[in-house]
C-alpha cells in the first residue's frame, strides 16, 4: 500500500496542492535568459522597418478607399480597420521605446516620434513612463500603468471617478485622460518636462517629444480648416478613438482578468522576476500578427529588448523553464470575443487591493455586487 499510499491525493487535499501564483518562483531570470536562442536577441533595422512600410501602405490605401467611396455603408469599416493599423502603429513606436526596433537609438527616436506623434502620443514622455512600468511591474507602490488603488484612495474617490474607472466603455477612452493627468492617486503629466515622471537629466526629451505632438495638433487643426470638422472627424477622429479603445483593453487584460487571481507586490516581497511572472499573454486571433504579436506579453515583460518578430519564439523557448508560472493563453477565434468577458468580469471584480501586506490580491467593493 505503500506506494499507493504516497500517490493518492484526497479531495479535501487538492485545494493544498493547487499552484499557488505567489509562491516563490524555483528559478532565475538568468535561466529564462539561457532558454532562449541567441538569434532572438538580434535587432533587424531593415527588418522592423519592413513592418512600418507595410503598416504605412496598409494606412494609405485604407484611406485612400474610403476617400474614393465615401459611402456611409464603407465608413465604419474604415473606422474599425483604421483604428486598428493605428493601434500597430503604436506598437512599433513602442519597439522603439524599449530599443528592440534597432541598436541605433538615433533611429529609434526617429521612427518612434514619426509614429507616435501620428497619434497623439509624446513618445519620450511615454517612452519613459513606460520604462518606469516595466521596471516596476507587479509593485503596487511603484507600477505605472493600471496599478490597483489601496482600499484607502479607492474608498475616497468621488462617485464619478469611480463611474468613470470601471464602468463600460469609459475605461476604454482613459488613455488621453492618462497621458494628460496619470492614474487616480498620481500627478504629473506626460507633457511637462517638470513632471513628477522625469528626472532633470530628462526633461529636454520630453520637449522635445510635446514639441512634436504639438506640431501634429496644429496639422489637425489645419486641415480642420480645410476640409471641415465632419471630414476630419471621419477620416482620423473616430479611428483614432478605435486606436484608443485597443491600447486600454489591450493593455488592461495584460495584467488583469485571468481566471486565477494573481497577486501584487509591495516592499521586500517584491523582485523584478516575481513582478514579471503576474502578466498574461493573450491570443488576439486574426489580430495576433496586424498588432505585431503584442499578446506575447510575459517574456516581452522579462526582456523588453527582444524584438517582437522574436517574442513567440523566445516564449515557446522559455515555457519549460517558466512552468506553471506561465499561464497558457486560451486559444481565440478569428475575433477575440472571448477576452470580452475577461475585461467586464475584471472591471466588475477587481478594485482596490488592502492596504497592508507586501502580497496582495484584488478585492470587490461590496457595494457594487
Amino acid at each position: 500500500m505503500g506506494s499507493l499510499g504516497a500517490d493518492f491525493v484526497s479531495p479535501n487535499d487538492e485545494k493544498e496542492l493547487e499552484f499557488d501564483p505567489s509562491a516563490f518562483p524555483p528559478f532565475k531570470l538568468s535561466e529564462i535568459r539561457a532558454a532562449i536562442p541567441k538569434h532572438c536577441w538580434v535587432k533587424n533595422s531593415w527588418r522592423s522597418l519592413s513592418y512600418v512600410l507595410r503598416d504605412v501602405v496598409v494606412v494609405s490605401a485604407l484611406l485612400a478607399l474610403a476617400l474614393y467611396l465615401d459611402n456611409w455603408k464603407f465608413w465604419p469599416i474604415y473606422w474599425v480597420l483604421q483604428g486598428t493599423m493605428f493601434w500597430a502603429f503604436f506598437v512599433l513606436g513602442h519597439d522603439c521605446g524599449h530599443g528592440s526596433f534597432s541598436d541605433s537609438a538615433f533611429l529609434n527616436s526617429v521612427v518612434g516620434h514619426i509614429l507616435h506623434s501620428f497619434i497623439l502620443v509624446p513618445y519620450h514622455g511615454w517612452r519613459i513612463s513606460h520604462k518606469t512600468h516595466h521596471q516596476n511591474h507587479g509593485n503596487v507602490e511603484a507600477d505605472e500603468s493600471w496599478v490597483p488603488m489601496s482600499e484607502k484612495l479607492y474608498k475616497n474617490l468621488d462617485f464619478a471617478t469611480k463611474f468613470f474607472r470601471f464602468k463600460i466603455p469609459f475605461p476604454l477612452l482613459a488613455y488621453p485622460i492618462y497621458l494628460i493627468s496619470r492614474s487616480p492617486g498620481k500627478k504629473g503629466s506626460h507633457f511637462s518636462p517638470f513632471s513628477d515622471l522625469f528626472q532633470p537629466h530628462e526633461r529636454k526629451y520630453v520637449v522635445i517629444s510635446t514639441l512634436c505632438w504639438s506640431i501634429m495638433v496644429a496639422l489637425l487643426y489645419y486641415l480642420n480648416s480645410v476640409i471641415g470638422s465632419l471630414h476630419l472627424l471621419k477620416i482620423y477622429g473616430v479611428p483614432y478613438m478605435v486606436f484608443v479603445m485597443w491600447l486600454d483593453f489591450v493593455t488592461y487584460l495584460h495584467h488583469h482578468g485571468y481566471e486565477q487571481k494573481l497577486p501584487w507586490y509591495r516592499g521586500k516581497e517584491w523582485n523584478y522576476l516575481r513582478g514579471g511572472l503576474t502578466t498574461i499573454d493573450r491570443d488576439y486571433g486574426i489580430f495576433n500578427n496586424i498588432h505585431h504579436d503584442i499578446g506575447t506579453h510575459v517574456i516581452h515583460h522579462l526582456f523588453p529588448q527582444i524584438p517582437h518578430y522574436h517574442l513567440v519564439e523566445a516564449t515557446k523557448a522559455a515555457k519549460p523553464v517558466l512552468g506553471r508560472y506561465y499561464r497558457e493563453p486560451k486559444k481565440s477565434g478569428l475575433i477575440p470575443f472571448h477576452l470580452v468577458g475577461n475585461l467586464v468580469k475584471s472591471l466588475k471584480q477587481d478594485h482596490y487591493v488592502s492596504d497592508n501586506g507586501d502580497i496582495v490580491f484584488y478585492q470587490t467593493d461590496p457595494k457594487t455586487l
